[in-house]
């Protein structure tokens, strides 16, 4: 049972935060983008561009690290006898929080997780984005408070938690089949990068290799960015916390070590310096990811244990993608797109009427 449980330790989950950090910084070096080794909501935008459902061609690729979260977690649950298939919570409001919670990433160019990796390589907006993530999670945790709930789960059929799981490996077996071929832009059904963020991606089995580690390991320690701010602001419980704090950590170091360290605001990899922006974006994502329970990269694991209504928020965040760039609200290292700002008013609207409105009534 000690073994078992080693992971939910604070030694376990600052342990997984170090793994996750050097990996990362590592994961930059094998190829992947600057400061992006792993970004949860950049690499869910490209497996959109890849299928087709956005055309911008930068950010084309199946991201192999994305497939091995969920079926890494999905290992952990089986082996471990956690596999729980669920689902039944407001799947309709998750999606569009998950649609939200992509505009709101790709506004300021990042998940939680790329946020942490953008400050460990040295990028001062990365600053804005956490103090956004930390207000939008503290916003979130109000209506926590109030009595805010999505409603029950509901046991479900077994098959129905692998719906996820098995669109991951139909994607894995997408990129297996139709390989990139050198100086074109499409093989067979997908679309790949020639140049920009999408054309640098890691050898496909280290990607894959990386993420089902860090797929299995987050589902053992329960990681979670969001969930890490959300318990120290209600609970001041440290927990997950620590586990945050080891991932920038050891990806500062690791970025020391090889030379990816490059502290300043200016000129930093896939980012903008409107400011304002920056911080308004994050605090759309961090008000979803709170009112949806959990990261992204928390979506993910959950997911792969059999959470249906995590993978609703997952298919969100891919159709978000599609949305932000075929509507010109994503930004680029030109700045915000043009229709960013409204869309992430807008997706505060949203939110904040799904806070307000979605709460646990007494039965009468």
């Amino acid at each position: 049972m000690r073994l078992k449980n080693v992971f939910a330790t604070r030694w376990g989950i600052i342990g997984v935060g170090l793994f996750i950090g050097v990996f990362a910084a590592l994961l930059q070096k094998w190829g992947n983008p600057g400061n992006m080794g792993i970004c949860v909501a950049c690499f869910e935008r490209d497996i959109a561009g890849a299928l087709g459902l956005h055309r911008a061609g930068v950010v084309q690729y199946i991201r192999p690290e994305i497939i091995g979260f969920v079926i890494g977690s999905l290992i952990a649950a089986y082996l471990f006898k956690e596999y729980r298939p669920r689902l039944g919570s407001a799947p309709i409001v998750r999606f569009v929080l998950g649609v939200f919670a992509m505009i709101g990433a790709l506004v300021f160019l990042g998940c939680p997780w790329r946020a942490a990796l953008r400050l460990a390589g040295g990028d001062g907006n990365a600053i804005l984005g956490l103090l956004g993530l930390v207000g939008g999670i503290w916003i979130g945790t109000l209506f926590l408070r109030k009595g805010y709930n999505l409603g029950r789960t509901q046991t479900t059929h077994a098959a129905a938690g692998w719906v996820l799981p098995l669109i991951m490996l139909g994607l894995l077996a997408l990129l297996i089949v139709f390989p990139q071929i050198e100086g074109q832009n499409r093989s067979g059904v997908l679309f790949y990068s020639l140049k920009g963020p999408g054309a640098m991606h890691a050898p496909l089995l280290i990607s894959l290799g990386v993420g089902l580690a860090i797929g299995f390991l987050a589902q053992r320690s329960r990681f979670c960015t969001m969930g890490a701010f959300r318990d120290f602001i209600l609970f001041r419980q440290t927990h997950l916390l620590m586990g945050f704090i080891a991932l920038v950590a050891a990806a500062f170091v690791t970025n020391l070590i090889v030379g990816q360290f490059h502290p300043g605001f200016m000129g930093q990899p896939i980012a903008h310096t409107m400011h304002v922006w920056n911080f308004a974006g994050m605090v759309l994502a961090g008000l979803a990811f709170a009112l949806a329970g959990g990261c992204p990269g928390r979506q993910l694991f959950l997911a792969g244990e059999g959470d249906g209504d995590a993978a609703v928020f997952v298919i969100g965040m891919i159709v978000g993608a599609g949305f932000a760039h075929n509507f010109g609200l994503a930004s680029s290292p030109k700045g915000v797109g043009p229709y960013g700002i409204a869309a992430v008013i807008i997706g505060l609207i949203v939110c904040l009427f799904i806070g307000f409105t979605m709460r646990k009534r007494n039965k009468a």
